[in-house]
């Protein structure tokens, strides 16, 4: 097992912080997998040399962004992409009424293929590196709304295949998880107006060209570490994009 330590105690009180960094070094290492139970605070200060105060500072701050979770009387764990707790974190779309419900996802086109300068300077690979890409119907109420272009790192994710993908058992976060132990912690998002392509205009029922709202996602694992590049795009007649409010942690 690994034995991943931190420097000499640091001023101004920042211990904490090379605590926290510490910990997210091991979760990046493998050294605690999704669902499992961390040792206890008292293992962790002993193995850190810092004081119970200082290993709880850095594992609430884990908690309050969603790597860790405590539960009650049986300790701390790292955290799972469950349907039930994670999923309107990342998934923002309802109708305009406010009703938020799961889409049924289908998985239009996969392949493999070589990143262009652009993806590759977005997910920090080569000019050229070898990416999966594949696109995704999502379906809200009976009727497809949005189309997800998602493009990840051959490297981070070895033996993805379309089958995989296409019988996957849960959210497209979990699979990652589960599959190639690879955490979705943060995502970054931006919004702005894009036009239907071909593929859009039939699986959305609009016509080519029609203006559509695109949400450009960079998702995270730990220490900001780049693991998928998603494009979608959204016909607004009838649902809308809800973006997070500024200060919130709101599950999904």
């Amino acid at each position: 097992m690994s034995t991943l330590a931190i420097n000499p105690p640091a001023l101004g009180g920042t211990r904490y912080k090379e605590v926290k960094s510490a910990i997210l070094a091991a979760l990046s290492a493998g050294e605690w997998k999704g669902g499992e139970c961390i040792p206890s605070e008292k293992r962790l200060a002993e193995r850190f040399g810092v004081s119970i105060g200082t290993l709880r500072k850095a594992i609430d701050e884990l908690c309050a962004e969603n790597i860790l979770i405590r539960h009650q009387g049986l300790g701390t764990f790292v955290s799972m992409h469950q349907r039930d707790r994670h999923f309107f974190r990342f998934f923002r779309i309802v109708r305009r009424d406010g009703d938020k419900a799961y889409p049924v996802v289908t998985l239009i086109h996969f392949k493999k293929a070589r990143a262009s300068r652009e993806v590759a300077a977005v997910l920090g690979v080569e000019n050229g590196a070898r990416v999966f890409q594949f696109v995704n119907g999502l379906a809200l109420h009976g009727k497809t709304v949005l189309i997800e272009h998602i493009t990840v790192p051959e490297a981070h994710f070895p033996g993805l295949t379309e089958t995989k993908l296409r019988n996957r058992p849960n959210t497209l976060y979990n699979f990652y998880q589960d599959g190639f132990g690879i955490n979705v912690v943060e995502t970054d998002e931006r919004v702005s107006v894009g036009l239907a392509s071909e593929l859009e205009s039939a699986e959305l029922g609009v016509e080519a060209g029609a203006p559509l709202l695109e949400i450009r996602r960079i998702a995270y694992s730990y220490h900001r570490a780049v693991v998928e590049l998603r494009v979608s795009r959204l016909n607004t007649e009838e649902y809308e994009y809800i973006g997070n409010r500024p200060g919130s942690n709101e599950e999904k």
